[in-house]
């Protein structure tokens, strides 16, 4: 069952829907009225997922560069005081997604037509939070007998795709396989090769604006198209600058299994 609201953060952000302590409390209320049983709860798993809307929100509203890493530990430590007071009633793990897939969606500014490479800049400040998040939930599973709390890495996962993406390419190069072969052979996996084997160049958009002033779905006053869509949507890892598409969130998903 999926509480979310799109565009929406920890702090109020320009989507006026309901924030995270609200969409907990939701997910609480369901609970409440025994909608599910004791059992269903036990085998249960809690995603808390903190995508970054709050910082894009921070950087779209003029936020100053000094308050940059303030901000930042004030949004972690929010999130983590989220998991610590409400109550999860038998759910046998927590998983909290901070917002670290944002370090790869940010193409550097002068490169963007190229789209060869990530922000630096905001690859590190996005990182800086890892090590607090991480500290809390030690904290809560310290304080907690009958669940588990853990943090799902997105960015380790994003990275994985990108890389692995890679490696297919020279061993298809090198054995002479043809990119539709029903199988991607490695030292580690054995599996239906997902679309990132497709992904030529994982960080260039799908859908993306006509010129620096339009972005993916905008129009102009007539109702006219201002974006351009790829010819093939499942050969592309990102869908605009900031979602992934459905091959791209299959490839992080395989990426993510071992943790799982």
């Amino acid at each position: 069952m999926n509480f979310a609201y799109g565009g929406t953060g920890v702090f109020p952000t320009s989507v006026q829907e309901p924030n995270m302590t609200t969409q907990i409390d939701f997910f609480q209320d369901i609970i409440h009225e025994k909608f599910y049983s004791g059992s269903d709860l036990h085998s249960s798993v809690a995603l808390v997922s903190v995508a970054g809307n709050d910082y894009s929100y921070y950087m779209t509203t003029n936020g100053s560069a000094q308050g940059w890493k303030p901000f930042i530990t004030k949004s972690s430590e929010s999130a983590s005081y989220e998991l610590e007071t409400h109550p999860w009633h038998g759910s046998e793990r927590k998983w909290l997604s901070p917002p670290s897939y944002l370090r790869v969606v940010f193409p550097a500014v002068p490169l963007r037509p190229q789209y060869q490479q990530c922000n630096g800049t905001i690859n590190e400040l996005l990182g800086f939070p890892q090590p607090l998040l991480q500290q809390a939930v030690i904290k809560l599973n310290n304080e907690t007998k009958d669940s588990t709390f853990a943090i799902l890495d997105l960015y380790d996962a994003f990275m994985a795709v990108f890389k692995t993406k890679r490696r297919k390419i020279q061993i298809f190069s090198s054995f002479a396989l043809d990119r539709s072969s029903s199988l991607c052979f490695f030292p580690f996996l054995l599996s239906p090769c997902s679309g990132s084997s497709r992904f030529e160049n994982p960080l260039k958009p799908c859908c993306t604006g006509i010129s620096t002033e339009y972005s993916c779905g905008s129009v102009d006053a007539n109702g006219a198209k201002k974006y351009a869509v790829c010819d093939d949507p499942e050969a592309a890892f990102f869908w605009d600058t900031v979602h992934p598409t459905q091959e791209g969130w299959r490839a992080v998903y395989s990426a993510l299994l071992q943790e799982l």
